[in-house]
């Protein structure tokens, strides 16, 4: 009896220094069937460095449209019933990890996981410990997406919309801890004022969300 296929979606955005790292470790995990990048208008040469792993399928955005906008495009585009979301810009992360996000969903043991850094940097660690449904690192069946809020225009809010989402399903995602592994801050991405400036537009765009939940 064949499994259930997966698809793997990464939503980018100017991470040409950030992606291939991710990208090769989908690449070397077996039980994924598809990669899909969605290169979110980057103004970088992130899509060339996506487009240079023969097993992704680059998705181009010729403008910014957020995160939420890219993920829903990305699973649109998927050929698979079972879906993982994971930022480009992930630090630490291995096959093992994937497995380990995968392998509950696959099994039936669950329709949705999501993972927790642990261990890798201590401001990700208190981020994701004090609110562990902003992760972006996900597991979850297609099925669960139908009938998700304007996914498309929630942007950074996007982690809060799959959460309500889930609520609403009575469903609770396994949390599935991600040892050593964090990201890639945005002040070291922009530079301290842009890089601060940027994680305001983020927390906003997540805040203004929280009445919809």
């Amino acid at each position: 009896m064949s499994r259930e296929r997966v698809a793997a979606i990464v939503p980018a955005y100017n991470e040409e220094a950030n992606i291939a790292c991710v990208l090769q470790v989908l690449c070397d995990v077996p039980e994924i069937d598809q990669i899909i990048v969605v290169n979110d208008g980057s103004l970088d040469r992130t899509g060339a460095v996506a487009a240079g792993f023969p097993k992704v399928l680059v998705i181009d955005q010729t403008e910014n449209q957020g995160k939420g906008a890219a993920l829903k495009v990305g699973a649109e585009s998927a050929d698979a019933d079972i879906l993982l979301f994971l930022d480009a810009d992930l630090i630490g992360l291995t096959v093992s990890h994937v497995q380990q996000l995968i392998e509950p969903v696959l099994d039936g043991e669950t329709e949705a996981t999501v993972g927790i850094f642990d261990g890798g940097r201590t401001s990700t660690d208190w981020a994701q410990a004090l609110a562990p449904f902003l992760s972006g690192q996900r597991v979850l069946r297609r099925t669960l997406l139908t009938g998700v809020d304007h996914i498309d225009a929630s942007r950074y809010g996007v982690e809060l919309q799959l959460h309500r989402q889930l609520k609403r399903m009575g469903k609770v995602p396994k949390e599935v801890i991600l040892k050593d592994v964090s990201q890639v801050m945005k002040e070291e991405k922009l530079g301290l004022a842009k890089g601060f400036a940027a994680r305001m537009r983020m927390y906003w765009e997540i805040i203004r969300e929280i009445p919809r939940i």
